[in-house]
């Protein structure tokens, strides 16, 4: 990289260009002299599409040959969708910005409108790829079929079209970027759905010692969402989950004060423990630690340990 010239990596997706498109034109807006180069990388979880997510080992499925390309310097920015992103970043590795949050919740894609998970009928079948899904469905109407859906949000729509299901369960951000609001027939309360960490986030990650990068991002970042999502993350990290794990938290900031609410569960939804805390924005980790605390006191320290134990 130089002062005139960058190269933002990113998946191929459509979502994943949108985002990508979109830092790249928050940057030019800053710095219209630029030039600005995408560069498309093809991550383990885009080839491993017929696997259930929680039955891959490996970490990072949609960011570690992004990390890699940063690290060796054939890109200078990779843009990702925060929830994606693992909480310990590899070595040298640092997020320079977070955009504003867009809407964090999930949304019901189905054919009749105005649906609820509660008006849904009697053994209806969801489609789903996330076990944070999963668990919350499975909470709320132990009688739900769910049936596994991978896939970028076109082709999850499309295999939910052309299917017998009742609905598929997508993030709110991703559908309303790609135009596809059409498809949308409720939003889900986050009392009933509680998002993934970082959900509606985008993150823009860096080398720790480029420090142009650095000063390119300082206006992208948007402060009341970093301090958000550094609470969910901290939250996460004490927990040791990851991605593919129950685990959801929401943060807000209310004033001088952040609110965040997360839980833990299994799968089956037979075990869900979910508390909320509130503590000084000016100390986001400490505050989502905090919150870890105390859904492990109300009895997830003995799901973590298994998850553990399986690979998770």
């Amino acid at each position: 990289m130089n002062d005139k010239h960058i190269v933002i990596g990113t998946r191929a997706s459509e979502l994943a260009l949108w985002q990508a498109e979109f830092v790249k034109k928050l940057i030019k807006r800053q710095y219209p002299q630029l030039t600005i180069d995408l560069k498309l990388i093809t991550t383990k979880g885009d080839q491993i599409l017929d696997t259930a997510l929680d039955k891959i080992p490996d970490k990072g499925l949609f960011t570690k040959e992004l990390e890699v390309a940063l690290l060796d310097g054939s890109i200078d920015l990779a843009v990702h969708s925060l929830k994606d992103l693992q909480v310990n970043l590899p070595d040298g590795l640092i997020l320079g910005a977070i955009t504003e949050r867009y809407s964090p919740e999930d949304v019901i894609i189905s054919k009749e409108k105005k649906l609820s998970l509660r008006k849904l009928r009697r053994n209806a079948v969801i489609a789903t790829g996330s076990t944070r899904r999963q668990a919350q469905i499975r909470y709320i109407r132990k009688d739900i079929q769910i049936e596994e859906l991978r896939g970028n949000i076109n082709t999850r729509i499309n295999k939910y079209l052309n299917s017998n299901w009742d609905a598929i369960i997508l993030a709110k951000a991703g559908v309303e970027r790609l135009g596809l609001e059409e498809y949308i027939s409720a939003k889900l309360d986050v009392r009933e759905m509680l998002p993934a960490v970082g959900q509606g986030a985008l993150a823009v990650e860096i080398r720790e010692d480029n420090a142009f990068a650095k000063e390119l991002l300082k206006k992208l970042n948007h402060q009341d969402t970093e301090i958000a999502v550094r609470a969910e993350r901290a939250f996460l990290r004490r927990l040791g989950g990851g991605c593919k794990n129950p685990i959801a938290a929401l943060a807000k900031i209310k004033g001088p004060s952040i609110l965040i609410d997360g839980l833990v569960a299994t799968v089956d939804g037979k075990n869900y423990f979910r508390s909320t805390i509130s503590g000084s924005k000016m100390e986001p980790e400490i505050v989502g630690k905090k919150l870890a605390e105390s859904v492990y006191n109300m009895g997830a320290k003995k799901i973590m340990k298994e998850i553990k134990k399986i690979g998770g």
